[in-house]
């Protein structure tokens, strides 16, 4: 579903992606891992569009997307959960999940199903949420773009274990459900469990991947990779 190949980006001259390789199949969920400032976040936006893609190549559904608009990135099927979470803070909550909504199996009904708290919260500013019920709202606002692979940037980061533990249970329904998705988080214990590969980047290129159960055989390794 996603290919990305040889990618190179940075932001102005500074180049900070300098070989990144992944992919992710059909219905398969993959974990993107690495210390902060390995450039996780900077593929995310280069594969959205958000960054210019200086070398190599990204496809999705076997058509290259590089340096396309991020807007005609998100109608061919990805939805971003960006890091921040970045709601629109003078919106309401069904005002956000609302404004981007695309036809499809993912309706108001069935977010609110998913998350309660924001049928409860549905008349409030966005600005006037937790952050956890804010990252619950940047979930649902990528799924009401049915998208055909969810991107989550940072997915638990900052949040209540109470919350982080609800994000993860609503992360293993969607894998449940066959939601291709591609996430960035520093739980490599819920993410051994929860993805079906793994990526790891250092320094702007990627010099790890494999399945959990590679993950758990060559620990040492994925380790010292990590530095934990």
């Amino acid at each position: 579903m996603l290919e990305v190949a040889g990618l190179r980006s940075g932001y102005g001259r500074s180049t900070v992606l300098f070989d990144v390789n992944l992919s992710v199949g059909e219905g398969e969920v993959v974990s993107l891992l690495g210390r902060n400032g390995m450039g996780k976040t900077t593929t995310i936006r280069a594969v959205m569009g958000l960054l210019p893609v200086a070398a190599g190549s990204v496809a999705f559904a076997g058509r290259p997307i590089c340096n396309r608009t991020p807007e005609s990135i998100a109608r061919a099927g990805i939805g971003l959960v960006p890091e921040g979470r970045q709601v629109f803070p003078t919106l309401t909550v069904r005002e956000n999940l609302v404004a981007t909504a695309r036809r499809g199996e993912w309706t108001l009904q069935r977010v609110q199903a998913l998350f309660p708290v924001l049928a409860e919260r549905r008349n409030q500013l966005a600005s006037t949420l937790s952050g956890g019920e804010q990252q619950m709202l940047a979930v649902g606002r990528a799924l009401m773009t049915n998208p055909r692979l969810l991107l989550l940037d940072e997915a638990t980061e900052g949040l209540a274990p109470v919350i982080r533990a609800h994000i993860w249970a609503c992360l293993a329904q969607l894998k449940a459900s066959g939601q291709s998705i591609l996430v960035v988080d520093k739980n490599l214990r819920v993410l051994e469990r929860l993805a079906d590969r793994h990526f790891i980047l250092q320094k702007g290129r990627t010099v790890w991947s494999g399945s959990s159960a590679q993950l758990r055989e060559q620990a040492a390794t994925v380790e010292s990779h990590l530095g934990v």
